[in-house]
């Protein structure tokens, strides 16, 4: 969530900022709520001085020659009427305070000044890019002709199983979705500094508005039935930046370069809006793995941060030799609660196209607010506000997708990179 300080100080800077995500920020709606927040409280202070200055009015009653029933009797009708309109303004107050509140939760997150102006991806800007596509001498196929050519890719059965949007995987290529997620799982903690977290696959409420998906996307996700407000999480990036949720973090705990935590996790989304968008394979599932990366750092600090979680993902698609470029998002395509975000997107053969494959985003104090995840700052000896980084290290599925169609043969077969190789007992290729 916005600081209400900042936006109070210039909502015109605040909404032309916000102009550049395709928001549009209500100014007069706010400034109105703000003046009448304002109002009501400096009403309440003046009857609270007034209920003060009444207490004391019985002895001048009194001393003016008034009886001393009739004068308590003149001051508490006076007092009861000072009560009632200190509740009145008490409630305009917190009515007014609640739609300033109830504004900010579904406002975003302003866009950092490298953020390029455009309305969609295809105005994201390219940074960087690394590997050559290779050049085949038959015609590639997509992954889920590899794999259901393979026999280890099962549409029908996941459909009969569930419905649309799952699938089942069987046999080598079961077995290298998992090696991918060792893999990276080990080269963010031993190589990375990324200490490895088991978390829920279900989190309350508070969670999900903690890191901005609730209130705004809520058809986005699955909702548990129950009484317990339970929803399936649509990455780990909500249970695993959670558990700094309500705390203050001290500085011995914080360490040098902040807390890295690595996850990997089932994923669950709804996918609404995207009907007609990828439904053939792997691509867009309603459930996916993700190795999730989240860093948890000093203010000064995420800047950087955020260039050395990108190239922990970058690392992983360089390992496994997979072509990708890198491109910073523009505003129109920047997430919610992001303010400067970069997308690593992989080389796929089948579609002869650059896709998606890891999100890293810098979320500035932007989550930090909403979730009151602080660290007590040693110099002043007081909490102040985290930032939350975090980014995909990198997602499973679209990893498994890029293998197979970038290690494609002409039988068929499949072969195993190098590095994966340890993890699947030294087999180099799936046939």
């Amino acid at each position: 969530m916005l600081d209400l300080k900042v936006v109070r100080s210039d909502p015109e800077a605040i909404a032309a900022a916000l102009a550049r995500k395709g928001h549009r920020f209500p100014i007069e709606q706010f400034i109105d709520l703000d003046s009448r927040r304002k109002a009501a409280d400096m009403r309440s202070q003046q009857l609270l001085a007034e209920r003060k200055a009444a207490s004391k009015k019985i002895g001048e009653l009194v001393g003016q020659g008034m009886a001393v029933e009739d004068a308590k009797a003149e001051v508490n009708t006076l007092l009861e009427r000072i009560a009632a309109e200190i509740d009145g303004a008490t409630a305009d107050a917190k009515a007014a305070q609640g739609a300033i509140d109830e504004l900010l939760q579904s406002t975003p997150n302003v866009p950092d000044s490298q953020v390029p102006a455009g309305a969609s991806e295809d105005d994201n800007v390219e940074v960087a890019r690394w590997g050559t596509p290779r050049v085949f001498d038959f015609e590639p196929l997509d992954h889920v002709d590899i794999a259901e050519g393979l026999g280890q890719l099962d549409g029908d059965a996941a459909t009969r199983i569930t419905g649309s949007r799952f699938a089942v995987l069987k046999g080598g290529v079961a077995r290298l979705q998992r090696a991918l997620t060792q893999f990276m799982l080990d080269t963010h903690t031993e190589r990375h500094g990324y200490t490895e977290a088991y978390v829920p696959y279900m989190v309350n409420s508070q969670s999900l508005y903690g890191t901005g998906q609730l209130p705004k996307f809520a058809e986005d996700l699955f909702k548990v039935q129950g009484d317990d407000g339970y929803y399936l999480i649509p990455t780990a990036e909500v249970p695993v930046t959670n558990i700094a949720r309500d705390r203050i973090i001290e500085e011995q705990e914080l360490g040098a370069d902040g807390i890295r935590m690595v996850a990997h996790t089932p994923c669950f989304r709804s996918e609404a809006g995207s009907y007609g968008r990828d439904t053939r394979g792997l691509i867009r599932q309603h459930q996916f793995e993700k190795v999730e990366l989240v860093q948890l750092v000093r203010p000064e600090q995420s800047a950087q941060a955020l260039e050395d979680l990108t190239g922990h993902a970058e690392f992983i698609l360089e390992a496994l030799e997979l072509p990708y470029r890198k491109v910073i998002l523009c505003g129109g395509d920047l997430g919610f609660s992001s303010a400067l975000t970069y997308d690593l997107e992989v080389w796929l053969p089948g579609q002869s196209a650059y896709r998606e494959i890891s999100s890293c985003s810098n979320f500035r104090d932007y989550q930090a607010r909403r979730l009151q995840a602080r660290w007590r700052n040693p110099e002043t000896g007081k909490p102040a506000l985290l930032h939350t980084l975090n980014g995909s290290g990198v997602a499973v599925g679209r990893a498994l997708v890029a293998v197979l169609e970038n290690y494609q043969q002409a039988d068929g077969s499949v072969l195993i990179p190098e590095v994966l190789q340890p993890y699947m007992a030294g087999q180099t290729r799936i046939s």
